[in-house]
């Protein structure tokens, strides 16, 4: 079933199109790649998923009972306040902070959903220790658990492999394959690492002039280079 319906979606910025004629479906459970180049409109087009910026034209639907604001989003390190004095816990913590209402505590039932996403990401060993004292690969983690506690069904990544050793990449890269596959949780994920990414992928967006969108398998035939 269609989580994401985007029909004749334009991107962009202060009323000017980078990306237009967009029409495509993403299904529950699927892995989706976006490539393209620098300015393309990559995290634009995330941004405008996620209700912080509104589209030029078209129109984005939501399916499967999925509501804009229970997509997790695992931002840009750029984006990200590196040096935040708390603690792991706290950090992963404050992705439950859609559900708050007008709660100011968090219940039992979202620490124990923290508490167990601490464990299926093995950083139960970090959850004391100071959130800037962590290495790239270590904050990258605890950054996707914290997105994990602020949904069940969709995860938005936007470059989360950016700035780590190789080593750290293919278990960063691992981690996301097996959330995707054990919790059916939708993937869309933009990467540079273009043909790693597309290994672990189910489907591929690339986007430019011309927009390609189909699976990795037709990606890898080459299909890119065609648009649609």
């Amino acid at each position: 079933m269609a989580q994401i319906i985007c029909r004749n979606l334009a991107i962009g910025y202060d009323g000017k199109a980078i990306v237009q004629n967009m029409n495509f479906s993403v299904n529950t459970g699927e892995y989706l790649c976006v490539i393209g180049e620098n300015g393309a409109g990559k995290s634009t087009f995330m941004k405008t998923l996620l209700g912080l910026q509104p589209p030029i034209q078209g129109e984005i639907l939501f399916g499967d009972n999925l509501k804009q604001n229970e997509i997790g989003y695992l931002p840009q390190q750029a984006e990200v306040q590196k040096d935040f004095p708390a603690s792991v816990r706290e950090i992963i913590l404050s992705g439950c902070q859609n559900q708050l209402g007008l709660r100011p505590f968090y219940n039992r039932k979202e620490k124990s959903y923290a508490e167990a996403i601490l464990n299926k990401l093995q950083i139960t060993d970090l959850a004391e220790q100071c959130y800037r004292e962590l290495s790239g690969g270590q904050k990258q983690r605890v950054l996707l658990a914290r997105a994990l506690c602020a949904t069940k069904k969709m995860l938005l990544l936007d470059e989360p492999v950016a700035g780590l050793d190789p080593k750290a990449a293919k278990e960063m890269y691992y981690l996301i394959q097996k959330i995707n596959r054990e919790e059916n949780i939708t993937v869309i994920m933009i990467s540079h690492d273009i043909q790693i990414a597309v290994n672990y992928a189910s489907h591929v967006m690339k986007i430019g002039p011309n927009i390609f969108y189909g699976t990795s398998e037709e990606y890898r035939r080459g299909g890119a280079d065609n648009g649609v």
